[in-house]
């Protein structure tokens, strides 16, 4: 017998989520030290809710799915989002492969029975080969209820048997890029663990990013105070449990780039990064990607890293690697909803207007290119032949 409890985010289950993250496909962004930073910053008003198996003694946690709420507008319907908060990027739940159907049907049942949560659901960056995906599917189907799924892309990752490129073009110029920083200094990689020390090489990090385009464009954390304070209290959150590192490239001591890390079961999250611009010409967030891939494979316990990148970041020159992921709609309850209709209208609007700047970025591209001058090659006259 499967029982589901909804409530506000807490540490209560910690020990049962490591448990349950060792049995399950993992997902960092769903942990209840994470869920925790975003309500005790009132970052987000998340409701965690997690299935429970009364068939043994004691009850044994067999999944968890945090979800967020919001509303478009403050008259409009509210809408729950499988991304919890900002700056989450993957919304599958996390459920025992074991109960996987009987777990989505819990959850469901648990929702459409809470008179307080709205019934429409966004699924944002969902797995679409998650068991739970298909299970979600046919659950919504079999209900009567209404589903919209969007263009997904193919996210970068890589795993100790596949995705990770050892020679080519790439490879070479990475290497060359190593060798030039080298001449510079002494270049080191290091990937600091202990809370303090995260603490200490976040700040870094933001201070990296505010100093880059994202600070002259106001889209660096630093330039949202409460953006700031969420970000500050989830990564303290999850490197007290040890799930989250920052990696450094330093050069004679100074760091030139950092890569935020998260972990979760089997998994490592390529979280956020940051560069200084003066070192632009030698690649350093890629030099510092790589080097971490190379050190994370190595690591026991750690079979694949999630980029948390669009498919045109720089990650996917660095990892052949792809994880389909889908962008979808759902109404829990029979028929479409005032909520689902808005919902979909607000998601298809975005897609196209997002499709015509695309196309619009293409052509300006393609005008600059037939802009540019060509160079030719001369070849002398040498005369005729003796």
């Amino acid at each position: 017998m499967i029982s589901v409890s909804i409530s506000p985010p807490n540490l209560e289950i910690a020990t049962q989520w490591n448990e349950l993250v060792q049995r399950a496909a993992p997902n960092v962004f769903m942990n209840p030290a994470a869920l925790c930073a975003a309500a005790q910053t009132g970052f987000a008003k998340v409701h965690m809710l997690l299935a429970w198996d009364n068939d043994v003694s004691p009850q044994r946690l067999v999944g968890v799915w945090a979800l967020g709420e919001r509303r478009i507008a403050p008259f409009c319907p509210a809408v729950l989002d499988a991304l919890p908060y900002d700056y989450a990027f993957l919304s599958s739940p996390v459920i025992d492969p074991d109960f996987t159907d009987v777990v989505v049907g819990a959850f469901f049942n648990a929702i459409a029975g809470d008179r307080s949560l709205p019934r429409v659901i966004h699924l944002a960056l969902f797995d679409r080969a998650a068991p739970s995906f298909a299970a979600i599917q046919k659950l919504v189907s079999y209900r009567g209820g209404s589903q919209l799924v969007l263009a997904g892309e193919q996210r970068p990752c890589v795993s100790k048997e596949f995705g990770l490129k050892r020679s080519g073009a790439t490879r070479k110029k990475l290497r060359q890029d190593w060798n030039r920083l080298s001449a510079q200094g002494v270049v080191e990689v290091v990937n600091l663990r202990s809370p303090d020390e995260v603490r200490q090489a976040f700040e870094t990090f933001l201070a990296l990013e505010m100093a880059s385009w994202k600070g002259a464009h106001g889209t660096a954390l630093l330039c949202d105070a409460r953006d700031a304070a969420f970000v500050r209290q989830l990564i303290a959150n999850l490197s007290a449990s040890g799930d989250a590192s920052v990696a450094l490239l330093r050069v004679d001591g100074r760091a030139i780039a950092a890569q935020v890390l998260m972990y979760c079961g089997v998994s490592a999250y390529t979280w956020k990064t940051a560069f200084d611009a003066a070192f632009a010409r030698y690649s350093p967030g890629a030099l510092l990607v790589d080097k971490v891939t190379e050190q994370l494979l190595g690591t026991p316990g750690i079979e694949a890293i999630d980029s948390c990148s669009a498919e045109n970041g720089f990650m996917a020159h660095l990892w052949t690697g792809r994880q389909a992921i889908v962008d979808a709609v759902l109404d829990v309850g029979p028929g479409r909803s005032v909520a689902y209709l808005l919902e979909v209208a607000r998601l298809t609007g975005y897609q196209r207007a997002k499709g015509l700047r695309d196309r619009w970025r293409a052509r300006a591209s393609a005008r600059k290119a037939r802009a540019a001058p060509e160079y030719k090659t001369i070849i002398p006259n040498k005369g005729p032949s003796a």
